[in-house]
């Protein structure tokens, strides 16, 4: 009877007002204070959902923290948290057992000296592929880049966008990376088949980078000096990559690569059985933030299509959109513009991946492409904004400005190319 006697406005921009509240409050205050990590994106998610229960009508009070919690603990949103947390597990136990610096030494010396560059972004490449974070490969590459810009005499900058470059290609790709799990959850397709679409597109721009970065490393002929492989301590990496890619469950992926981590560490000494359960537990809570971002997003986006929102921005997308490649076209622009205002590609998908979804399934996109659209254009954004937390990690680390780093992010902006030419000219033809 309340519901009857108390009518929903027409869907409009006041809908879609707790988006516009949580990116003004953390785009604009972070501006004002020059900082875009001094605001917590939770208090600003935090926020901006409590005022999407406050402008809905039609319900009483009990009856929208209801709904707000049914996006919360949607079963793509759980799942991906169960995910996110075996990821966390894995990431910290595989570092703490010394996977990274074997990881690091063995790319560092299967190349000869004057394909140092090139060394260093295939080494980028490869960890972050293996470990899953832009962020942890910059960690540990960008301290082996200073050194040898020191001792080779290459421009500081230079070699650390090559880190930072090469840091997303493993954020766009790995099976561990959030990206990937978010867009991947958020479309509803299997990690193997984005992974296939996604390789094809952004192969170009790999090839390309590679290729410069082979003929500007043919004057550099210092040797690099690094500590011997350990090769066992890359057996979990390995197994990861493989088990993955052959088509098994991301959860059983993630176990085995946990077990394995633990084995090999307690039998090569790094840690004991209990420290081995501490790395885990120090993992597990590295991602607390980015699950309770989750949970607040999956709630904030469903009062937003509760109220008529996803349905609103759909329309005004696609207006003049006449086909699928203004579809994608829509997509990409969706989670740039995202992705831009939170400084964070994983936000940036889960706020824009059910908006993404529903486009897909108005206008028949391939669920893998779209997924490789919202991955490949988040990190691109990401990787080209003097504010993200993997440049200013970069920067800070090598005590050089930012900016100074954005000429020479040769492949972020190759990627950006490649994936916006795919979508002009419907590459692949298999998923357009």
């Amino acid at each position: 009877m309340n519901e009857e006697k108390v009518r929903k406005p027409a869907p409009g921009w006041w809908a879609l007002s707790p988006l516009l509240v949580f990116l003004c409050l953390y785009l604009v205050t972070s501006i004002i204070i020059n900082d875009f990590y001094k605001v917590p994106i939770t208090v600003a998610f935090l926020v901006s959902s409590c005022y999407a229960i406050a402008i809905t009508r039609g319900l009483n009070l009990d009856q929208r923290v209801y709904q707000f919690s049914v996006g919360a603990s949607n079963k793509n949103i759980m799942l991906m948290i169960w995910i996110f947390v075996l990821a966390g597990a894995f990431a910290q136990s595989a570092k703490e057992m010394g996977a990274i610096d074997a990881a690091v030494n063995l790319t560092l010396q299967i190349l000869p000296g004057n394909l140092l560059l090139a060394a260093i972004f295939i080494a980028s490449c490869f960890i972050s592929l293996s470990i899953g974070t832009s962020v942890g490969t910059i960690v540990a590459l960008t301290p082996v880049a200073i050194g040898l810009a020191e001792k080779t005499g290459v421009d500081l900058p230079f070699m650390v966008a090559i880190v930072v470059g090469g840091s997303f290609f493993g954020d766009n790709l790995s099976f561990i990376s959030d990206t990937t799990i978010a867009a991947t959850r958020t479309q509803e397709c299997v990690m193997t088949d984005k992974f296939r679409v996604n390789s094809l597109i952004i192969a170009p721009a790999v090839v390309i980078v590679l290729g410069i970065y082979i003929f500007q490393g043919l004057s550099v002929t210092a040797p690099v000096n690094v500590q011997a492989i350990e090769w066992i301590k890359i057996l979990p990496y390995l197994v990861v990559l493989i088990t993955a890619v052959i088509g098994m469950n991301v959860m059983l992926v993630l176990t085995l690569g946990i077990v394995l981590s633990g084995i090999i560490g307690i039998l090569t000494g790094s840690f004991g059985f209990f420290d081995w359960f501490g790395s885990m537990g120090t993992g597990i809570t590295d991602m607390g933030e980015l699950i309770i971002i989750t949970l607040l997003a999956g709630g904030m986006l469903e009062i937003i299509r509760y109220n008529g929102g996803i349905d609103f921005i759909i329309e005004k997308l696609t207006r003049h959109v006449n086909g699928k490649r203004g579809a994608e076209l829509s997509i990409a622009a969706l989670v740039s513009i995202a992705n831009l205002c939170t400084a964070n590609n994983t936000i940036a998908i889960i706020t824009t991946g059910s908006i993404s979804k529903d486009i897909a399934i108005k206008y028949h996109l391939d669920r893998r492409k779209t997924a490789s659209i919202l991955d490949t254009f988040s990190c691109f954004i990401q990787g080209i904004i003097p504010y993200g937390a993997q440049i200013l990690i970069a920067a800070g680390l090598a005590e050089i400005s930012p900016i100074s780093i954005l000429p020479h992010l040769y492949y972020p902006f190759t990627m950006g190319i490649c994936a916006f030419l795919a979508i002009l000219f419907r590459f692949p033809k298999k998923y357009s």
